[in-house]
């Protein structure tokens, strides 16, 4: 399974993305701080947003060991580990992007 990045799916989308920077907004630091020991998680992650090329099987696994080292600091990630959790990928990519839009090009 193929995900694009775009999670922006009608309200469902924007509900998502402000419950997802809500409780990321408390653990802000503590997960930059993280994500920072390792290596490419961050490229990793924003892939889709970057190059609007769609994670593979192989890099959703990736995604998914760093998320489960980062739950250990971050509890409410542990969402993307449960069954059907990397459906949330892209907005969590999206909540996690400091730019206003997503590359084209």
């Amino acid at each position: 399974m193929k995900y694009n990045g775009d999670s922006s799916a009608g309200k469902g989308g924007v509900v998502l993305k402000r419950i997802l920077g809500t409780m990321l907004e408390r653990y802000r630091d503590l997960f930059y701080a993280e994500a920072d020991t390792m290596r490419g998680f961050m490229a990793l992650l924003m892939k889709p947003r970057n190059t609007g090329i769609p994670w593979t099987q192989e890099e959703i696994r990736r995604l998914k060991l760093h998320f489960r080292h980062l739950a250990h600091y971050v509890p409410f990630l542990v969402i993307f580990l449960l069954p059907f959790g990397s459906l949330l990928l892209p907005a969590m990519a999206e909540v996690l992007d400091r730019r206003r839009t997503a590359r084209r090009g």
